[in-house]
């Protein structure tokens, strides 16, 4: 199986320091334990600058996850997440990325990927996984 990981982020090299929902731009990579191919960038079309926005909005959670359905994403990576993660953690495998450098983290989640995979198997009951950038 490979995974299908959604990058929050705003240069495609490193993650923004907001939450995953706040990212201008999600790329998209197909990753397994030796390789990682970028397939594309989707623009974050959600109302993420939306200024009367509620904390945790539930209609911006289900704007993200059907952008990232779309896309057949099972992992969702940033530096930080909101109080949606709730929410999107039963659809994805969220990990939180304590580097900021988008490469490190692919490595870290070939690294890692048999412990990835054992959490998208647990279905709606999956909890965030954190990755250590040892590099």
């Amino acid at each position: 199986m490979k995974i299908i990981a959604a990058f929050g982020t705003d240069d495609g090299k490193c993650f923004i320091d907001r939450h995953f929902g706040d990212s201008s731009y999600f790329d998209i990579y197909e990753i397994d334990e030796n390789n990682a191919n970028f397939l594309k960038r989707i623009n974050n079309s959600t109302d993420k600058d939306k200024g009367n926005e509620v904390h945790g909005d539930p209609v911006k959670a289900g704007g993200i996850m059907g952008l990232l359905l779309k896309e057949k994403v099972n992992v969702v990576v940033s530096r930080n997440f909101g109080p949606n993660i709730k929410r999107i953690q039963m659809k994805f495998v969220c990990i939180r990325a304590v580097g900021f450098d988008i490469a490190e983290s692919i490595q870290e989640i070939q690294k890692n990927f048999a412990d990835i995979l054992a959490e998208w198997g647990k279905g709606e009951d999956r909890r965030h996984l954190i990755l250590k950038n040892a590099l």
